[in-house]
């Protein structure tokens, strides 16, 4: 019935060390020779997503950027792109600096940030990236903010996200991915969206795509998905939209689902 599931990666399909179980791997594999595409809906960056979609050899499009960008792993073909235009990542950097806050954009899937410090070196070493300290915003290079993040405690930017939509402005979607990262982006650039572009791109209805996460920037694609799964360590508004609540990413969640409602039989382990 499903042909296409989309999971996300930190705290869904990754455990807490980062890792994927040997047992979910063969689910995955399992799965992709039943000719189900798999993919990862993540907000991580291309270049992060994609490396650790290569090791679980998935030849699927990428979504990557919260659904930002769609890329093809195989090529490099971009299919689906959606930015925030320089002006805008202009207001939000004057803001950030005026109220002291740590501000980072991705330009050309590349990671730039305004000051060096632990935040910055937390969220590269999470992701694995590498990234570059600019003095000011007109020290940037041309190119797509194809997403910004600002990192602080978990009240404090529920408290900014107010002012950051207003500032944003109606074209730009501004969620989080942690509770300590608020993100600002495209509009059409969720997870909701890129979902519903790769199911086009295949010729898959939408009934038949499953989507699996556990944060906020998971929603949209939990509400399109024709069955959306929240992880049992998700946030509880996601439980309170998924049509199935899963085990944790540390208990194979993922596995359970692809187990019960992929691979037609009778998982092993209970949600």
């Amino acid at each position: 019935m499903y042909r296409l599931v989309a999971m996300d990666l930190d705290d869904t399909l990754l455990t807490d060390e980062l890792t994927i179980t040997e047992t979910t791997l063969r689910a995955l594999e399992e799965a992709a020779a039943q000719g189900v595409r798999l993919t990862v809906a993540t907000g991580r960056s291309y270049r992060s997503a994609s490396r650790i979609a290569g090791r679980i050899g998935l030849k699927v499009p990428l979504i990557t950027y919260q659904g930002s960008l769609v890329k093809d792993p195989t090529d490099g073909t971009v299919l689906y792109e959606r930015f925030v235009p320089r002006d805008t990542a202009q207001r939000v950097y004057e803001f950030c600096a005026e109220r002291g806050l740590h501000l980072q954009t991705y330009i050309n899937d590349w990671l730039y940030a305004f000051q060096e410090n632990d935040k910055l070196k937390a969220y590269a070493a999470l992701s694995g990236i590498p990234y570059t300290v600019v003095p000011e915003f007109k020290d940037l290079p041309e190119g797509h903010h194809t997403k910004l993040i600002i990192i602080g405690e978990p009240e404090e930017l529920d408290l900014l996200a107010p002012e950051i939509r207003e500032l944003a402005g109606p074209e730009m979607h501004v969620t989080k991915s942690k509770a300590t990262f608020l993100e600002v982006l495209h509009r059409e650039g969720t997870k909701g969206d890129a979902l519903r572009f790769l199911a086009a791109y295949y010729g898959i209805p939408m009934e038949e795509t499953v989507a699996i996460g556990d944060a906020w920037n998971d929603w949209e694609m939990i509400q399109a998905a024709g069955l959306g799964v929240a992880m049992a360590n998700a946030v509880p508004a996601l439980k309170e939209i998924a049509d199935y609540v899963t085990l944790s990413n540390n208990e194979d969640g993922v596995r359970h689902v692809l187990e019960k409602f992929i691979l037609g039989r009778e998982s092993r382990i209970r949600a």
